[in-house]
């Protein structure tokens, strides 16, 4: 049998196509970026061609690395930049329009119109999301509204609607299957967390026709088979599908309640298991599906997300030439003791949990004659951790107790100062496993399940492995200021946008 998974992990700023073994082990992986598209402040756009083409290039690169020959390729597995949204021609197969990104707050003020309406409460029961653009559902209802050709394709009847995982399903089986997985259907704010299946009242809310959306199935188990993909032979089965935090936590072997660990990409985020429990949140987090393996009952979590983490870095980079390239970060935050006082609140996007402030703008503040570009640096590293620590307070006061050690993963998870200042502000340990991957690993695990490679998930928990653990290094009173001068800076950046 062949004995070699192929996951595609596609994110918001690039495409990854990696090569994992019956190991678990990452043999190698390739990254190809794409452009992103702002057409107006507040507006963030993918073009679905774009992202398609970062997938072919990236798995052209990856079997010229001749690790195994394709005919080894025993599973595909998929994991996606969630809530991105995309429509499409059945008969073409060709995106109508560019795909709206998770990013995206055009849809703000329809959001709000559903709140003062009284909507709110119908959303967080059934779907357990805030109403927020973050989620896909006012998306498609853009798309519907303002793109002629979705709606000559609708009147057709050729109209398909999904999140990212299921344009690319779509594309690496020809047109053959329309689907998409528990996990990301939970994204949408058009599934039902108890029946896992399209809600009639909500498709009806947000005005999105139930047979345009794809079918909700697994995580785990066969979707449908390759045809006519540049580089693989037809009929290598796509096994495992998930939404790119859930397959992170399924990476980072999560598989008991309680469990969680935070992902830092272009945003950051903490997800707990909660087991076959569907908890409520009363502090503004999200209900969701965590993963569902085939014929067993679905694995729900709790999430908090910052809309921007290593993306502050990025701006850094690109905005204000701050740093010639993103890992130059460490360094210069590193030439500063300490924050001087500095605050970065990078709402560049709004802010996400626990404040759910679609038209927040960021805020750096405390400047003085003697701040510094590393304070600056600092203040921005320093971000990146604090938005965790609201997110993880938030998650305890759901609970009633505190967190178990947090497992860390994603790119920015390598930079040590980060992690050590985020368990200093957390005041818990981390743990790093040796592969930060975790995203690949969990699209990985997932396919492998689906076609039998692994048994169960009692034989991907001996693969997982610990890398270094963070101790907690700073006292309770140093943690308490540093904490109040941040929440100073957020209340000042609620403030402000309250006043717009």
């Amino acid at each position: 049998m062949p004995d070699f998974i192929l996951a595609i992990d596609q994110g918001t700023t690039g495409s990854t196509v990696a090569l994992v073994d019956s190991q678990g082990q990452l043999c190698a992986s390739v990254n190809v970026e794409f452009a992103q598209v702002f057409p107006r402040p507040g507006w963030v756009e993918h073009q679905p061609e774009a992202i398609w083409a970062s997938i072919e290039k990236a798995l052209a690169k990856l079997l010229r690395k001749k690790l195994c020959k394709p005919s080894d390729i025993a599973a595909v597995g998929i994991t996606n930049q969630r809530e991105t949204s995309v429509l499409w021609d059945r008969r073409s197969g060709e995106a109508l329009h560019n795909a709206i990104v998770w990013q995206c707050r055009r849809t703000a003020d329809f959001c709000d119109e559903l709140r003062r309406a009284g909507h709110e409460t119908l959303v967080r029961k059934r779907s357990g999301l805030v109403l927020d653009p973050y989620f896909s559902a006012s998306k498609f209802r853009w798309l519907l509204r303002e793109v002629p050709a979705a709606r000559r394709a609708l009147k057709a009847g050729a109209l398909a609607a999904g999140t990212m995982d299921s344009f690319l399903l779509w594309r690496l089986t020809g047109g053959e299957e329309h689907a998409t997985d528990v996990s990301n259907a939970a994204r949408t704010s058009l599934m039902n967390l108890k029946t896992l299946d399209w809600d009639d009242d909500l498709t009806t809310l947000f005005e999105v026709p139930r047979d345009i959306l794809p079918e909700i199935r697994p995580s785990s188990g066969v979707f449908g088979y390759t045809r006519g993909v540049r580089g693989l032979p037809d009929g290598i089965p796509i096994a495992g599908i998930a939404g790119d935090q859930q397959a992170a936590l399924f990476g980072q072997a999560c598989f008991t309640a309680g469990d969680a660990k935070c992902t830092f990409g272009t945003g950051s985020f903490i997800v707990m298991n909660t087991g076959g429990a569907r908890i409520a949140s009363k502090s503004g987090l999200l209900t969701t599906v965590g993963w569902q393996l085939k014929n067993q009952d679905p694995v729900y979590a709790l999430e908090g997300g910052a809309f921007v983490c290593g993306a502050a870095v990025q701006w850094l980079r690109d905005g204000l030439g701050l740093v010639r390239q993103a890992s130059d970060i460490e360094a210069l935050a590193a030439t500063v003791p300490d924050h001087g006082g500095v605050e970065f609140v990078p709402a560049l996007t709004g802010l996400g949990a626990p404040h759910w402030a679609a038209d927040a703008r960021g805020l750096i503040t405390g400047l003085t004659r003697g701040s510094e570009r590393g304070h600056i640096a600092r203040a921005t590293l320093d971000a990146m951790a604090l938005q965790n620590v609201d997110i993880l307070k938030c998650m305890e006061a759901d609970l009633g107790k505190r967190m178990r050690p947090l497992r860390v993963d994603g790119g920015a998870a390598a930079n040590d100062l980060l992690m050590q200042t985020q368990a200093d502000y957390l005041g818990r340990k981390l743990v790093r496993p040796r592969i930060i991957e975790t995203t690949v690993a969990g699209a990985s695990y997932l396919a492998g399940l689906g076609v039998g490679l692994w048994r169960n998930t009692a034989e991907i928990k001996r693969i997982w492995q610990p890398e270094r653990e963070f101790a907690v290094g700073m006292t309770a009173p140093r943690r308490r200021k540093r904490l109040a001068s941040w929440q100073a800076a957020i209340d000042q950046t609620l403030l402000a946008d309250k006043r717009r």
